[in-house]
C-alpha cells in the first residue's frame, strides 16, 4: 500500500491504494465517482475514459503505478452540473445521444480533451478522435454523437446560443413529433443515472457478494460437487448448490401446448447435466467480491463429458443423444399454409430460384454487462433489482423455482446499460432470488464482460433453404421455405420465435401461395434469447437475397422486382392477413432517383477503379409490434397536490420509455392545463406498477402506449366537471372521489394457427426500404459500408429524437450482423473486438433517414413500434450491394473478409 494525492476535478484528493489498483477501481469505489463506468475492463469499449494531465486515458487498463504523484484527472463530474452544464452535456442531450446513457460519461469526457486540443474539428476529426481512443456504443449508430461534438464546438465558439438549439415548447402544444428530451438525459450527460454496479456500491455493508461456478464444457453429466474447500476459504459464507434450493430450481420457460417437452428443462443451478458452456453450478458468498472470485476453483465438480452439439444440423443428427432425456432434440415444429399447394405451381412456374442461407449467433455485446442485487423487503417479500425488460413475466417464470410465491416477489428494472433482447430472458434473477432467500442478507452479482458474452443469449441462428416461383412479368406465384432454428439447450420464447419464420419469410410481397415447415431445435450451444428483430433479421435475410436472385435470373432490376411484388390493396401477408397500412409502393417510388444515382456513381467508379469495387443493394424492412395474438398491457393515472403521476411497466433499455410515456401522457393530460414537468413518471417496479407486459417485439409504443392513453383519459373523465371545468385534486378529495384510474388496452389480435401460420397475430407493423452503398477491397476480401439510405414508416413519429436514434442503431448493428459480428467459437469469441462490434470508423457517416408516417389504426396517436424494424434486414441490402460491387452472393453470414476472398477467387 502506499499513499499519493491526485488533483481530481481541480480538488487534491489524498488517495490510499497499491501500485497494482486501476485507476477506475480508486475512482468508483474509494472516491465514489459513479459517473466512469467500467465496461469491458480491457480498455476496448472507453466507458471509462478519464482525462490525465491533458490527455484521455481509460480508466480500467490504468494502473495506480502509471498515475503520476499530483496527477490532475478530470471525470465526468468535473465538467458540469445540471445546474451548469459544459456544452456538450448540453449537446449531448440536444441530439438524443444518451440513449442507454452507458456509454455517455466517457464520450463527453472524450471529447472534451478533443475540443481542448482542436476546437474547430471537422467531422471526419471526431470520428477519428473516437476511433483512436476505442469509444464505442452500442446504441446509436455514432452519427448522434458526431452530431453533438460539432454543435458543442459551435457553442463553444460562441457562433451559437443555447437557445438556438434547445427545445422549446409553447403552452398548449403537443409533444408528439417534436425533439423534446428525454427526462433522463440530464442525469446520464452528468454521470449521475445510477446503473446496477453503480447501486451496488451503495448496499449496505452486511451485502454478500456472488460469484459463480461455471461450467468449462458444453455437455456432460454431473457426477459429483464438492464444495468443502470452498466453505473453508477466507471470507466465504455459504457454497450454494442445487441442494440448496428451496423451489423447483427450474425456470418456466413458458412452453407453446405443442412443445414436445414441458418448459422447465433449464435449472436455477445445474444438478445432474450441464447443458451449455457457463451453465451456472454453483454460489460462492463471501464478504467481498475478491473473498468470493478466489473461492471458485476450490468447488470440485466432477463430470462425464458428453457429446456436443454446437448446430442444429448436428443435434438433429441420427445418431445425436437426447440432449434432455426423454425429450427429442427437435422439441417444436411450425408450418405455414397459405393458398393452394406449391408443388404444381412451382413446375409451372416459368422462373424458380432456391438457396440455402444461414443467419448466425449475434452477440447482443451491451457496454454494461449483467448485473443485480437482492434483499428481503420489510413486508417480508423478495425484492430482486436486475436489467429486466419483463419484470412481471420474469417473476412468474421464476418464482416457483426460487420457491416463493409469486404474489411475494418483486422484481425492479435498475437504470439499463441496453440490452437489444438479451433480458427478455431472465438471466441472473432466480440466482440472486435463491441466494438472498437463503441468506437473509442482501446479494449481489455482477458478470464481467467475459461472463456476459459467454454466458447470456445469443440471437438464435437459422437454417433455411428458400424456393420462390414466378411468372414471366415477375409477378410472385408461390414460395416454399424449410427452416431450422438453433435455440440453444432451453426452450423459453424459442417456440415463439420459430413461429416468426412462417410470419416473415417472404415478408412484404403479394404471394397467394406458401408452403414452409420450421423446427426449433436443442443444441449446446448458447441459449437462444430474444435479440432486436427476434426472428425477422433470419427470415427477411433469406427472400430479401432471394429475391435478388430472381431478379438476376429474370434480367430485372431488383428494386423494379420488388415494386411489382410489394403489398397493395387487396394484399395480404404470410400469415393471410391484410397488411395494417400500404406504404411499400410510395417508399420504393421514393428510394428510385437516390438507388439509380448510386448505381451510376458505382458503375462510374468501377471503370477506373482496379483494387475496389462499389455496389449498391436494396431491401426491404419489415417488422411488427406486439406479441402474438390478443396481447394486453396495464398502466395507471393519478391526480396529485403539484400535477398526475403516471405509472406503468414499460422497461427501458435504452430505446426511450421515459419520453413515450412522457409524450402519450401529456398529450391526454395537457387540457388539464398541466406542464410536462409536473407528470411524474413512476415506472419499473412491481411493487408500484402494474403489468405492462415485456419491453420486446416492438410492442411497448403500441401496447403500454395505449394502456397509458386509456388511463389518463380515465384520470381526465373522472375529473370533468359538467360545465367541461376540470376538478383540482383537493376537490377530489373534498367529494371523496377516487384520484387514481387505471388503464387496460388488449390488441385486437388472434394469434397465427401452429400448425398453418395463419391469422392476424399483430396490431401494427413498421415498414422501411433500405438502399446500402459498399466498397470491397477485392486483393482483400474487405466488404466496407459507405453509405446508408433508408425510407421508414412506423406511423406518427411520438418523438423524433428518439426514432432517430432507433434507426441508426440498428443500421449500425445491421451492419456488425453483415459483416463481422458472430459467437460462433466459445474459446476465440469472448471480447468486444473478437465478437466484431463495430466501432465508429466501421459506421459510415453518410446515413440519411426519410420518414413517411401513415398513420396506424391502432397505434396510440397512429403510432407504431421503432427500434427492431431497422435491424430487420439492413444485412440483406449490404449482401446484394456486395454482389452488384463484385459478383459475390454471400448467404451465410457474417460476410468476412475470407469468405469474400474465397468466393472472388472461384470466381
Amino acid at each position: 500500500m502506499y499513499n499519493t494525492t491526485l488533483i481530481i476535478n481541480g480538488i487534491p484528493k489524498i488517495v490510499i491504494t497499491t501500485p497494482e489498483t486501476m485507476l477506475s477501481t480508486v475512482l468508483r469505489e474509494q472516491l465514489h465517482l459513479l459517473g466512469t463506468k467500467v465496461g469491458c475492463g480491457k480498455g476496448e469499449c472507453g466507458a471509462c475514459s478519464v482525462i490525465m494531465n491533458g490527455k484521455v486515458v481509460r480508466a480500467c487498463i490504468t494502473r495506480m503505478k502509471r498515475v503520476e504523484e499530483e496527477a490532475e484527472i478530470t471525470t465526468i463530474e468535473g465538467l458540469g452540473t445540471a445546474n451548469d452544464l459544459h456544452p456538450l452535456q448540453l449537446s449531448w442531450m440536444i441530439h438524443g445521444a444518451a440513449q442507454c446513457g452507458f456509454c455517455t460519461p466517457g464520450f463527453i469526457v472524450s471529447a472534451k480533451a478533443l475540443l481542448d486540443e482542436n476546437i474547430n474539428p471537422t467531422r471526419q476529426d471526431v470520428r477519428d478522435w473516437f476511433q483512436k481512443h476505442r469509444n464505442i456504443c452500442r446504441c446509436t449508430g455514432y452519427i448522434p454523437l458526431v452530431d453533438a461534438v460539432m454543435d458543442a464546438a459551435r457553442l463553444m465558439r460562441g457562433e451559437v446560443k443555447k437557445e438556438d438549439l434547445w427545445f422549446k415548447l409553447k403552452e398548449g402544444d403537443s409533444l408528439i413529433g417534436t425533439k423534446a428530451i428525454r427526462p433522463s438525459a440530464v442525469a446520464k450527460v452528468t454521470g449521475n443515472w445510477r446503473f446496477g454496479a453503480d447501486l451496488g456500491l451503495e448496499l449496505p455493508e452486511n451485502t454478500l457478494h456472488i460469484k459463480l461456478v461455471q461450467a468449462k464444457v458444453p455437455h456432460a453429466n454431473i457426477l459429483s460437487i464438492d464444495t468443502s474447500e470452498a466453505e473453508k476459504m477466507p471470507g466465504v459464507y455459504k457454497v450454494i448448490t442445487y441442494m440448496d434450493v428451496p423451489g423447483t430450481n427450474r425456470i418456466n420457460g413458458l412452453a407453446f401446448p405443442n412443445n414436445k417437452g414441458d418448459g422447465k428443462e433449464r435449472p436455477i443451478l445445474n444438478d445432474k447435466k450441464i447443458f451449455q458452456f457457463g451453465d451456472a453450478i454453483a454460489m460462492i458468498l463471501a464478504d467481498t467480491e475478491y473473498q468470493a472470485e478466489q473461492a471458485i476453483d476450490k468447488v470440485k465438480v466432477e463430470i462425464q463429458e458428453l457429446p456436443a452439439y454446437m448446430s442444429a444440423p448436428a443435434a438433429m443428427a441420427e445418431d445425436a443423444i437426447e440432449i434432455h432425456p426423454g425429450t427429442p432434440n427437435v422439441f417444436f415444429e411450425t408450418e405455414v399454409v397459405k393458398g393452394e399447394d406449391t408443388s404444381s405451381i412451382m413446375e409451372k412456374a416459368d422462373y424458380v430460384v432456391e438457396d440455402d442461407f444461414y443467419v448466425g449467433r449475434q452477440p447482443h455485446l451491451p457496454l454494461e454487462p449483467d448485473v443485480g442485487f437482492a434483499y428481503i423487503n420489510e413486508s417480508e417479500e423478495l425484492v430482486i433489482h436486475s436489467k429486466s425488460v419483463g419484470i412481471h413475466v420474469h417473476a412468474a417464470m421464476v418464482a416457483e423455482g426460487i420457491g416463493i410465491p409469486l404474489e411475494k416477489l418483486k422484481i425492479v428494472q435498475n437504470p439499463t446499460g441496453g440490452t437489444f433482447g438479451y433480458k427478455f430472458s431472465p438471466t441472473i434473477e432466480a440466482l440472486l432470488g435463491v441466494a438472498a432467500l437463503i441468506t437473509k442478507r442482501p446479494v449481489y452479482l455482477g458478470f464481467n464482460m467475459y461472463q456476459q458474452i459467454t454466458y447470456t443469449g445469443k440471437r438464435s441462428p437459422f437454417f433455411m433453404h428458400v424456393k420462390m416461383g414466378a411468372d414471366k412479368d415477375g409477378k410472385l406465384l408461390a414460395l416454399e421455405s424449410d427452416w431450422s432454428v438453433d435455440h440453444g439447450p432451453y426452450c423459453e420464447f424459442g417456440d415463439m420465435l420459430t413461429t416468426r419464420g412462417a410470419q416473415f419469410i417472404g415478408a412484404g410481397y403479394d404471394i397467394p401461395n406458401i408452403r414452409g415447415e420450421g423446427r426449433e431445435v436443442c443444441t449446446n450451444h448458447a441459449w437462444g434469447s430474444a435479440f432486436r428483430g427476434y426472428g425477422s433479421p433470419q427470415s427477411l435475410f433469406s427472400s430479401e437475397v432471394l429475391i435478388d436472385e430472381l431478379a438476376d435470373k429474370m434480367g430485372l432490376d431488383p428494386l423494379e422486382l420488388r415494386y411489382k411484388n410489394v403489398y397493395r390493396k387487396g394484399s395480404t401477408t404470410p400469415t393471410g392477413c391484410e397488411p395494417d397500412v400500404i406504404c411499400l409502393p410510395d417508399m420504393l417510388d421514393k428510394l428510385r432517383p437516390q438507388y439509380k444515382k448510386s448505381k451510376k456513381a458505382a458503375a462510374e467508379k468501377n471503370k477506373i477503379s482496379k483494387d475496389k469495387k462499389y455496389g449498391s443493394g436494396i431491401a426491404l424492412l419489415l417488422y411488427s409490434s406486439g406479441l402474438d395474438g390478443a396481447d394486453t398491457s396495464e398502466a395507471w393515472a393519478e391526480i396529485t397536490p403539484t400535477g398526475v403521476s403516471v405509472g406503468n411497466s414499460w422497461e427501458d433499455h435504452g430505446q426511450g420509455a421515459d419520453m413515450g410515456t412522457l409524450t402519450i401522457s401529456y398529450e391526454v393530460l395537457k387540457q388539464l392545463g398541466i406542464k410536462p414537468e409536473q407528470i411524474k413518471l413512476v415506472m419499473n417496479d412491481m411493487q408500484k406498477t402494474p403489468d405492462s407486459g415485456p419491453a420486446g417485439g416492438s410492442r411497448s409504443n403500441v401496447l403500454t402506449g395505449n394502456a397509458t392513453r386509456v388511463a389518463c383519459e380515465n384520470l381526465v373523465t373522472a375529473l370533468k366537471n359538467p360545465d367541461g371545468t376540470y376538478r383540482t385534486y383537493d376537490e377530489m378529495i373534498a367529494e371523496n372521489l377516487p384520484v387514481k384510474y387505471s388503464g387496460k388496452w388488449t390488441a385486437p389480435c388472434t394469434a397465427a394457427d401452429v400448425h398453418t401460420g395463419q391469422g392476424n397475430p399483430f396490431p401494427c407493423y413498421m415498414y422501411g426500404a433500405l438502399l446500402a452503398e459498399v466498397e470491397v477491397n477485392i486483393k482483400t476480401g474487405k466488404a466496407r459500408v459507405t453509405g446508408l439510405s433508408m425510407l421508414s414508416d412506423v406511423g406518427t413519429i411520438i418523438n423524433r429524437l428518439i426514432v432517430d436514434g432507433q434507426m441508426y442503431g440498428g443500421l449500425a448493428q445491421g451492419i456488425g450482423l453483415a459483416l463481422s459480428e458472430d459467437f460462433e467459437d466459445i474459446k476465440k469469441h469472448t471480447t468486444l473486438t473478437a465478437c466484431g462490434i463495430p466501432q465508429v470508423r466501421d459506421v459510415p457517416d453518410d446515413i440519411n433517414i426519410e420518414y413517411l408516417e401513415t398513420p396506424r389504426p391502432y397505434g396510440p396517436f397512429g403510432a407504431s413500434g421503432a427500434g427492431e424494424m431497422p435491424l430487420s434486414a439492413p444485412h440483406a441490402a449490404i449482401v446484394n450491394a456486395i454482389y452488384d460491387a463484385c459478383g459475390v452472393r454471400i448467404t451465410k453470414l457474417p460476410a468476412k473478409p475470407d469468405k469474400i476472398l474465397a468466393a472472388l477467387k472461384k470466381l
